[in-house]
C-alpha cells in the first residue's frame, strides 16, 4: 500500500473487539460516566489571565511582536494594539476604527507626562499600579482621558484617605473638573463636618461667591454660629472691593438668632462694616429684635427674618449634674447621655459638691447656681454660679447671685435665667426671685412671689413664668398656680384644686406645661391658654426628687425617689420615656447609678466639637 492510499475504514465489528480490549471495569465506569455527566467538565485555570499578562509585558520589555509606538514627546514605549484596545474604550476606538493611529507605527499622546504614560501602560499589562501623593493627580487626569475607570477610582480612594480640612476645599474642586462624584462628596463632607478649621485655611479665601454661599448655607455644617459670621467676615475682608457686593447675600445665610446675644451685642450690632450698608444693617435691626426681644419679633419682623431651625447637625444630650448618688452624700458626677448611641459618657465633674443647688442651661453652655457647700465640716450657702462649656469640657466661675440660696427652683428663658425662692442664710424661706442678664452680665432683683414656696415645679411658656404647686414652712402642700409676668415684672396667683405637687420638675412638652409627679404617679397636662389640665398615663411608681426633661417631643424622667406599696422610700436609678401622641411610657433601661436631687437638662450641641462618641 502506497503512502497516499487511503486506510480502510475498519467495520463495527472490528470497534467492538477494539473495545473488549479494556479491562472489564474500565469499560464499566465509562458507560456510567457517559449517562451521568452528558456534557463532560469545564476546567478553568484561575492562574491562566495572570500568566498570560505577564508573558505579554514580557514580550513587551523585550519589543517581540510590538505593532505601535505610544509616544509622550520624545519618550516612547513598544506596545501591543491587541493589548491596549482590550484594556481601554479610548484605545479600543483609536485602534479599532477607522482613524489614522490604528495605522500609524507611532501614536502622540499630548496631556500626559513620559512618567503617568509608563505607569498606565504597566497597569494595561499587569493590572498593577503605585499610587501616591506625588503621582496621584497626573495619574488620575491621565486615567480619566484614556478610560482606565478603575484607576480612576483608586486615585479618588487614595485621595479621600488623604483628605484633612486645609486640602478639602481645593479636592472638592478637582472633583467637580474630573467629575469625580465620590471624592467630591467626601472632600465636601470633611469641608462641613470640620468647617471651624476649614474656616481658619486659606483656601477659604480664594472661594468664589457661590462657593462660599453652598458652604454656609448648607444646614449639614458643623459650626457655631459665631464662626460662621467670622469665616463670611474674613472671606469679605480678604478682598474688600471685589466682595463688598456679596456680603448681604452672604449675612443672610448665617443664622443669627442663634448666635449667642453677648457676641452679637458686641462684635455684629456696631460692626462699621455692616452698618455701612443700609441692606445688612436692617437685617441686623430685625435680627437684634428677635434675639433681644421679651415677646419676640413682630409680625412685620418676621416677613423679613423668619424662624430658621438650627442646623441639622446640631443634636440634643440629656445631661445630669450632682445630686445623691446610692443613697451617699453629694456627688460631683456629670452625666450625659446621646440618644442615638444609647450611651452614657462621664464629662468634667462640678468644681465642688453641692448640696440642693440648682441648674438650668442658656445659650448652649450649663449655670449652676447657689446650692450648699461642705467645707471643713461646716455648711456653707452659696450664692456662687459655675458656668459649664460642653465644647470645652470646661468649669468656670459666673457672676454670683445676689442672694445665697438653696433648694431654689431656676429656668431660662431667652437671655435671662431667673432664680426663684428657696431657703436662705437663717433657715428662712425665701419669696424673692432675681434674675441674671447674660448680654450685661448682671444680676438684678425682680418683684417677689406672692406666696414663697418651697419645691414648686417651673415652666416658662409664652412670656410668663408659671410655678406649680409646693409646699409652705410647715411642709403643707400648696394649692396655687403663681405666674410672673416677664415683661411687666408683675405676679399673681391662682387657687386649682387639681394641684397637689412637691419636689417635682415641670417641663414644656408642645403647647402644654407637664407636671410631672411629686409623691405622687400623676402626670398632669396644663394648657396656659385655656386654663385647663389634662391627666396623663400615669408613671410606673410614686416618685419625687427625680428629673425630667423633653428632647423630640418626648418626656424623660430620670432617678429619683418612690414610695413602695408598703410605703417605704427606695432611691432609683429608673429612666423613663413619656410618648405624648400614644400616651405611653417606655424604659430607657437603667443610669449608671441611683440618683436623686440632680439636675436633668437638655443640651443641644455638635457632637464632634465636644468629643462625643
Amino acid at each position: 500500500m502506497s503512502l497516499g492510499a487511503p486506510t480502510a475504514k475498519p467495520s463495527g465489528r472490528h470497534c467492538q473487539k477494539t473495545l473488549t480490549l479494556l479491562p472489564f471495569g474500565a469499560s464499566l465506569l465509562l458507560c456510567r460516566m457517559d449517562e451521568e455527566l452528558p456534557d463532560g467538565v469545564v476546567f478553568k485555570d484561575h492562574d491562566f489571565s495572570s500568566d498570560l499578562l505577564r508573558q505579554l509585558n514580557g514580550l513587551r520589555q523585550s519589543k517581540i511582536l510590538t505593532d505601535v509606538s505610544i509616544c509622550s514627546g520624545a519618550w516612547e514605549v513598544p506596545c501591543h494594539r491587541n493589548v491596549l484596545a482590550s484594556s481601554s474604550p479610548y484605545f479600543k476606538a483609536m485602534f479599532c476604527s477607522h482613524f489614522r493611529e490604528s495605522r500609524e507605527a507611532k501614536v502622540q499622546l499630548k496631556g500626559i507626562n513620559a512618567t503617568t504614560l509608563e505607569q498606565v501602560i504597566t497597569y494595561a499589562y499587569t493590572g498593577e499600579v503605585h499610587i501616591s501623593a506625588a503621582n496621584v493627580l497626573p495619574l488620575m487626569e491621565a486615567a480619566a482621558m484614556l478610560q482606565y475607570p478603575r484607576v480612576f477610582e483608586a486615585c479618588s480612594s487614595y485621595l479621600q484617605s488623604q483628605l484633612a480640612p486645609n486640602n478639602c476645599l481645593g479636592l472638592v474642586r478637582l472633583a467637580e473638573i474630573l467629575s469625580c462624584e465620590s471624592l467630591k462628596k467626601k472632600a465636601r463632607e470633611v469641608a462641613l463636618t470640620r468647617f471651624p478649621e476649614v474656616a481658619a485655611s486659606a483656601d477659604l479665601k480664594e472661594l468664589c461667591a457661590v462657593e462660599l454661599r453652598g458652604y454656609l448655607g448648607d444646614d449639614r455644617l458643623c459650626g457655631e454660629e459665631e464662626t460662621v459670621f467670622e469665616a463670611l467676615m474674613a472671606w469679605v475682608k480678604h478682598d474688600l472691593k471685589a466682595r463688598w457686593q456679596y456680603l448681604q447675600e452672604l449675612l443672610q445665610q448665617v443664622r443669627l438668632e442663634y448666635i449667642h446675644p453677648a457676641f452679637f451685642h458686641h462684635f455684629i450690632a456696631n460692626d462699621a462694616l455692616l452698618q455701612s450698608s443700609p441692606a445688612c444693617q436692617a437685617i441686623l435691626e430685625v435680627a437684634g429684635r428677635q434675639i433681644f426681644s421679651s415677646y419676640g419679633p413682630s409680625a412685620q419682623d418676621c416677613k423679613l427674618l423668619w424662624h430658621i431651625p438650627p442646623r441639622s447637625s446640631y443634636q440634643d444630650f440629656l445631661l445630669l449634674l450632682g445630686g445623691r448618688k446610692d443613697n451617699q452624700q453629694t456627688t460631683r458626677d456629670v452625666l450625659l447621655y446621646s440618644l442615638q448611641t444609647g450611651r452614657w459618657q462621664s464629662l468634667a465633674k462640678l468644681p465642688t459638691r453641692l448640696y440642693k443647688a440648682s441648674a438650668v442651661t442658656l445659650h448652649r453652655s450649663v449655670y449652676v447656681l447657689g446650692g450648699m457647700t461642705v467645707s471643713e465640716g461646716k455648711s456653707l450657702l452659696s450664692r456662687r454660679v459655675y458656668i459649664f462649656s460642653l465644647k470645652l469640657n470646661q468649669w468656670r466661675l459666673g457672676e454670683p447671685m445676689l442672694v445665697a440660696r438653696y433648694s431654689h427652683r431656676s429656668t431660662s428663658h431667652r437671655n435671662f435665667i431667673f432664680s426663684i425662692g428657696g431657703t436662705g442664710e437663717g433657715q428662712e424661706l425665701l419669696g424673692s426671685m432675681e434674675r441674671y442678664d447674660s448680654v450685661r452680665d448682671v444680676w438684678e432683683s425682680m418683684a417677689d412671689m406672692p406666696v414663697a414656696v418651697l419645691h414648686p415645679a417651673v415652666a416658662v411658656k409664652d412670656q410668663r413664668l408659671y410655678l406649680f404647686g409646693g409646699e409652705d414652712i410647715m411642709q403643707n402642700p400648696v394649692r396655687l398656680i403663681q405666674v410672673y409676668h416677664i415683661s411687666r415684672n408683675t405676679w399673681f396667683k391662682m387657687e386649682t384644686r387639681m394641684i397637689k405637687n412637691v419636689c417635682a420638675p415641670a417641663v414644656v412638652l408642645g403647647e402644654r406645661i407637664v407636671i410631672v409627679g411629686g409623691y405622687t404617679r400623676r402626670i398632669l397636662a396644663y394648657d396656659p391658654r385655656s386654663n385647663k389640665f389634662v391627666k396623663c398615663a400615669d408613671m410606673k411608681d410614686r416618685r419625687m426628687h427625680h428629673g425630667a426633661t423633653v428632647m423630640g417631643n418626648k418626656l424623660y424622667v430620670t432617678g429619683g425617689r418612690r414610695l413602695t406599696t408598703d410605703c417605704n422610700i427606695e432611691d432609683s436609678a429608673s429612666f423613663d420615656c413619656y410618648d405624648p401622641e400614644t400616651d405611653t411610657w417606655i424604659s430607657q433601661g437603667q443610669l449608671p447609678h441611683r440618683l436623686f436631687d440632680h439636675a436633668c437638662l437638655t443640651l443641644q450641641c455638635i457632637p464632634h466639637m465636644a468629643s462625643l462618641t
